[in-house]
């Protein structure tokens, strides 16, 4: 299996566990500060990582685009966690995670709009397969 098909499912695994983690870390505070902490948390152990592996840089050595596309990645994150948090703070972590892993399907159709991907009909069948799950599931 390759690098990048592994590192996907591991992916896949702790985004489980984060939506079980949070959804019992969220009970009794507000989700914004649930939301803040486990930013900390992030912060802390991507220094941790960039510092043991000797990949800290200039800021602005990079990239200008690079940049600016982080930064904007960086406030669409922020923006989804704090949805997120506050979703899961009322609702049950099986629909709410799975309406945020439609996602997926959002990444797919702005792949192919702004980025020019191309899909076959396999894929854009998966999607619509993925769309219809969610919409299964999360109408009763």
């Amino acid at each position: 299996m390759s690098d990048w098909k592994i590192y996907a499912c591991l992916s896949a695994f702790f985004a489980g566990l984060t939506a079980i983690f949070a959804k019992i870390g969220v009970k009794d505070i507000p989700s914004n500060f649930a939301t803040l902490i486990r930013t900390f948390v992030i912060i802390f152990f991507l220094a941790v990582l960039v510092g043991t592996r000797g990949e800290w840089t200039h800021v602005f050595a990079l990239n200008r685009k690079s940049l600016i596309f982080l930064l904007l990645s960086g406030v669409a994150t922020g923006l989804s966690w704090l949805c997120y948090f506050r979703a899961l703070q009322t609702g049950p972590v099986s629909v709410v995670s799975l309406i945020d892993k439609s996602s997926v399907v959002v990444a797919v159709i702005l792949s192919v709009m702004l980025l020019g991907e191309r899909l076959n009909m396999i894929q854009w069948g998966g999607a619509l397969l993925m769309t219809a799950g969610i919409l299964m599931i999360t109408l009763k």
